[in-house]
């Protein structure tokens, strides 16, 4: 089984667009979505059963707004919960459309000759932005730049939602820590992405253009506030490192 795992948050300018990349992705596999809602307050949740109706689909969250953080961890337990095999695989993107579906099909294929992570980054060789402010691409480099050298991570790209996870991996993180994610904001890509290598998992990145321009609407993330999220989380980790 390929399970889906997108959060959502008012996305219902989005929807329709993300209906139709996802309905003729992966034709050969078994397919479900996993819709996690963070309390969107637009028409998100009626798009997805109006779209997705005919598609086997989930859509959880109990209405309120906690961060991408908790969607994501509120999808991977249910999907622990519910899957049947450690052979299957969990595919985490945007809901906006720039994550590049036309790469998907060699992110699988990757991960199924054993590599139990696969990323898609901006910063492989190959990949890009496109349509992205420089002062965006600058902060977003120099935030790269600082935290691989930080936590000796070698990976290039740390905090893209885009990612191909084996299910075998996600039960070992779940397994030696409290949970998969506790993080509220956007830094539990990193937070999960640490809790990966610690698993010795087998990661590898595909070079991906991230499409700004496919996006209706603004970007969720707040600057600022993730900001200020990466260095308590830096002073955190380090702390426990320590212990």
């Amino acid at each position: 089984m390929v399970y889906f795992l997108i959060p959502i948050y008012n996305e219902e300018t989005n929807i329709p667009n993300l209906y139709k990349e996802l309905s003729s992705v992966l034709p050969g596999d078994e397919k479900f979505f996993v819709f996690s809602d963070d309390g969107s307050t637009d028409n998100s949740i009626k798009l997805l059963a109006n779209f997705f109706k005919d598609v086997p689909h989930i859509v959880l969250g109990d209405g309120k707004n906690y961060g991408p953080g908790n969607a994501f961890n509120t999808g991977f337990e249910w999907i622990l919960c519910n899957g049947k095999s450690s052979d299957d695989i969990v595919i985490t993107m945007e809901a906006d459309c720039t994550s590049d579906i036309t790469i998907l099909p060699k992110m699988v294929s990757i991960n199924r000759l054993g590599y139990s992570l696969v990323l898609a980054s901006v910063y492989a060789q190959g990949g890009d932005f496109d349509k992205t402010s420089f002062m965006r691409k600058l902060l977003s480099s120099i935030a790269n730049l600082f935290f691989r050298f930080v936590f000796d991570v070698k990976i290039l790209t740390l905090s893209s939602f885009y990612r191909v996870y084996s299910v075998a991996l996600l039960k070992e993180i779940k397994k030696n820590n409290s949970s998969i994610i506790s993080e509220k904001g956007f830094i539990c890509m990193l937070e999960i992405l640490l809790k990966a290598i610690k698993q010795d998992a087998t990661i590898i990145e595909v070079p991906m253009v991230l499409y700004s321009s496919k996006r209706i609407g603004k970007s969720k993330m707040k600057i600022f506030k993730t900001s200020i999220a990466y260095l308590r989380f830096l002073f955190k980790y380090k702390k426990d490192d320590r212990k």
